[in-house]
């Protein structure tokens, strides 16, 4: 019985995936083996921020923003560090802070969760768009040029990046079905055509974003800020993207419980009402500012 069940769960990922995978036919990445070759699109008009919550990440914060800062997008880079305890807060204070101009970085005295890192840095957005950055190197910002130049073409108000719509990536599969089977919870529970919910590439309207009063403390902000934009009358577009998925051993932090927490959370505001929420913002006596 457990067999025949697991079966049927692959069988509806595979053609949900299929289904989903026609409607973006044409669409596809120019593999480069460079940044350059990378971000072939035109350079769109309009400010940038980029929000990155930080957790841990003393190896690749000074290579992402590096990377960051070489994509040819007016930005700015608003960085949370959410309480690091292995030597991130020290580098961040001795070699970001004070050196990059458009570089703000903020603290959190505390780990207290991704989400409640990236509420942190959203009242300080002031660009046009703000996109969600990890603080590892799994994505690649040079996909913000296209994404900035879909948002402005096609005046959306969110747009996803996504790493399955020109196939599978490299990425286990435990984790693969999962986040097949967030999209496909989606599309049955708010009827909108998705590949990539728990997508890290995440942009919005700052304005949009800034309206949403999101709650989340750790990883349920994907889900929750999906079901709330939803559930508020917007639509979510979606762009292919590239990624290059971590192992554990080299940082990644989400774990099985996260992934239960996330359809929990879709579940949870099927029957959330914008009308009916208020905004909660991060806690203001846990952090601390030092912009550069």
């Amino acid at each position: 019985m457990a067999y025949f069940k697991w079966e049927v769960m692959l069988k509806a990922v595979r053609g949900h995936f299929t289904v989903e995978a026609t409607q973006y036919q044409g669409m596809s990445l120019s593999m480069g083996s460079d940044d350059q070759k990378r971000s072939n699109s035109t350079v769109p008009a309009g400010k940038l921020s980029v929000l990155v919550p930080v957790y841990n990440e003393r190896n690749t914060i000074l290579p992402l923003i590096e990377r960051l800062q070489r994509v040819p997008i007016d930005m700015e880079i608003l960085v949370a560090d959410d309480g690091s305890s292995d030597g991130t807060t020290d580098v961040l204070r001795d070699k970001v802070v004070g050196h990059y101009q458009y570089v703000k970085v903020f603290f959190h005295t505390h780990n207290q969760g991704k989400g409640s890192a990236i509420r942190t840095v959203i009242q300080h957005a002031t660009g046009q768009f703000s996109v969600i950055q990890d603080g590892d190197m799994e994505y690649d910002p040079n996909d913000f040029v296209a994404m900035m130049s879909y948002m402005v073409e096609h005046d959306c108000d969110a747009l996803y990046g996504s790493r399955f719509i020109n196939g599978r990536p490299k990425m286990a599969w435990p984790n693969y079905v999962v986040n097949r089977l967030l999209a496909l919870l989606v599309r049955l529970l708010y009827g909108t055509k998705m590949t990539d919910e728990a997508t890290c590439y995440k942009m919005f309207r700052t304005d949009l974003l800034k309206s949403v009063p999101l709650i989340c403390q750790r990883f349920e902000f994907c889900p929750e800020v999906t079901a709330k934009v939803l559930r508020s009358g917007y639509h979510i577009d979606e762009i292919p993207i590239h990624y290059e998925a971590r192992s554990y051993a080299a940082g990644k932090k989400i774990r099985w419980n996260d992934g239960v927490q996330a359809f929990w959370t879709l579940i949870r505001y099927r029957w959330w009402h914008p009308s009916k929420r208020r905004v909660q913002p991060s806690d203001e006596s846990d952090r601390s500012t030092q912009p550069s």
